[in-house]
C-alpha cells in the first residue's frame, strides 16, 4: 500500500510539472477578447500561467468604438472596469477571483470618486491593492488599472 501511495504521488507530481511547464519554460496562454479594447502596443490583454491571471492595464477605451470615454471620472473609471471585467470573463473567470489590483491616477483628488466606482465591482471581498499618482497615463486618460487574478 505504502509503494502504490508513493507511486501515485510521484506520478501527479509528474503530471502537474509537466503541465506547468514546457522545454523547461513556464506555459502561458495568452487572453484576448474583442469585449475589451485590443492592446495599443507590444502586450497582450492578459495572460494566464499556473492558474495566474495577469491583466495588463486598462484605460477607459471603449471597445465597440475605439473611443476614449472621458465624460468624467466617474464613466472613465466605469469602462476601464468593464475592460477588465470582459478580459476576466475571457479567462473563465469574475471579479471574485481578483486578489491584487493597481490604481493609477493622473491627480490623487479623484481618489474618492474613483474608488466609490472600483468598489462596485468587489463589495466586502476587496483585493490587495495600491493606489498612485502618476505623471502622465497613455493617451492623457485619468486612470488605469491593472489586475492579478487567481482561478
Amino acid at each position: 500500500m505504502k509503494n502504490t501511495s508513493l507511486f501515485f504521488a510521484a506520478l501527479c507530481a509528474i503530471l502537474l510539472f509537466s503541465r506547468a511547464t514546457v522545454n523547461n519554460k513556464p506555459m502561458k496562454k495568452v487572453i484576448k477578447t474583442e469585449n475589451a479594447p485590443a492592446p495599443i502596443g507590444p502586450y497582450n490583454q492578459a495572460i494566464l500561467t499556473n492558474g495566474t491571471l495577469y491583466l495588463s492595464g486598462q484605460i477607459a477605451i471603449s471597445p465597440k468604438t475605439g473611443e476614449l470615454v472621458t465624460d468624467n471620472i466617474e464613466s472613465e473609471t466605469r469602462q476601464v472596469m468593464a475592460n477588465l471585467q470582459a478580459v476576466l470573463q475571457a479567462a473563465g473567470m469574475d471579479f471574485s477571483h481578483v486578489v491584487k489590483t493597481s490604481i493609477f491616477l493622473e491627480d490623487m483628488n479623484d481618489f474618492a470618486k474613483v474608488n466609490e466606482v472600483y468598489g462596485h465591482s468587489f463589495g466586502e471581498d476587496a483585493p490587495a491593492r495600491e493606489t498612485v499618482q502618476v505623471a502622465r497615463l497613455p493617451k492623457e486618460v485619468k486612470v488605469e488599472i491593472s489586475m492579478i487574478a487567481v482561478q
